[in-house]
């Protein structure tokens, strides 16, 4: 059996509870800032950098509170951390993804991230994906999260 991918990623939630999602280009999904980590990188570092490459946010890894590891589809898990943060410390306007790939179907290089939204917890099933949906209302409850971070 092969080792599963683990994404690491943060779950950012302003003063009133709604969490950060990201606009994958080209899909119909939103995401938390993720992605899969660099050969002998921590899953907090993974998490912060990735944060860093699809928004331009830049946080103090010490900030993070690490939600452990869950199952997220059958191919892979996710890392996760959470972090409150103020309205003055991250203004969408000013979110900015540096990370980019080749766009299928001629090769332009686009942004991973090509928007970004605060979500209150209750619509979030609204915009992403069903994997992340699920575990947001089975295993991770982003209102329970709000009241104990």
């Amino acid at each position: 059996m092969s080792a599963r991918n683990v994404s690491c990623g943060v779950v950012m939630l302003n003063p009133r509870g709604d969490v950060l999602l990201c606009h994958a280009t080209e899909t119909t999904h939103w995401d938390v800032p993720k992605g899969v980590s660099d050969p002998g990188e921590s899953p907090r570092e993974a998490a912060l950098r990735e944060l860093v490459e699809e928004t331009g946010i830049v946080l103090d890894g010490t900030r993070l509170k690490d939600l452990g590891r869950f199952v997220y589809r059958r191919d892979k898990d996710l890392h996760l951390f959470a972090v409150r943060v103020t309205d003055d410390e991250v203004k969408l306007e000013n979110c900015v993804c540096e990370s980019y790939f080749p766009r299928y179907r001629d090769g332009t290089m686009i942004p991973e991230m090509d928007d970004f939204k605060w979500v209150n917890p209750l619509d979030v099933d609204r915009f992403a994906s069903h994997s992340l949906s699920r575990l947001f209302q089975t295993v991770l409850s982003l209102t329970e999260l709000h009241e104990t971070l």
